[in-house]
């Protein structure tokens, strides 16, 4: 287990196993050798997730969030693991490295504006970043896709 502090300065622990009290989802995507992201409507350029819907798996969780939020059809996927935000309400989201097959454009990208593709996490404007991509697990995250073989 990880430990790192997030910008509220709450306890954030990572795990390298999928934990059944996940609720949320986090999915790292690449396409075509570049990271495939979504720009939230409020937050700014990120990784797509989100909550659990009912009695969704979190894989099936997975392939809604990234298709909600990017138009993109997963060609294969692979959970790394999850972590917890301990607080007041603490939460735990699943982690998955995840290949897109195909990009669709719709008209509706659910609390987004759509897809957006960079090279690296760096390249995203910082007037434009999420403060999720400041995140230090996130960013632990994001440098071991760099160099993990799922992605190669």
């Amino acid at each position: 287990m990880l430990e790192f502090k997030d910008f509220h300065d709450r306890l954030v622990t990572l795990d390298f196993d999928s934990s059944p009290e996940a609720r949320h989802v986090l999915a790292i995507c690449r396409f075509n050798g570049k990271y495939l992201m979504t720009h939230h409507q409020v937050r700014g350029i990120e990784f797509p997730g989100g909550k659990v819907d009912g009695h969704e798996s979190l894989q099936e969780a997975v392939h809604r969030e990234v298709f909600e939020e990017t138009g993109g059809s997963i060609e294969d996927l692979k959970c790394i693991g999850s972590y917890t935000v301990h607080g007041p309400q603490p939460f735990t989201k699943a982690v998955y490295f995840v290949k897109i097959k195909d990009l669709f454009f719709k008209c509706e990208y659910m609390e987004t504006y759509g897809p957006v593709l960079y090279g690296t996490a760096g390249d995203v404007p910082d007037e434009e970043r999420s403060l999720l991509l400041e995140d230090a697990c996130i960013r632990y995250l994001y440098d071991l896709s760099k160099k993990h073989e799922f992605f190669e």
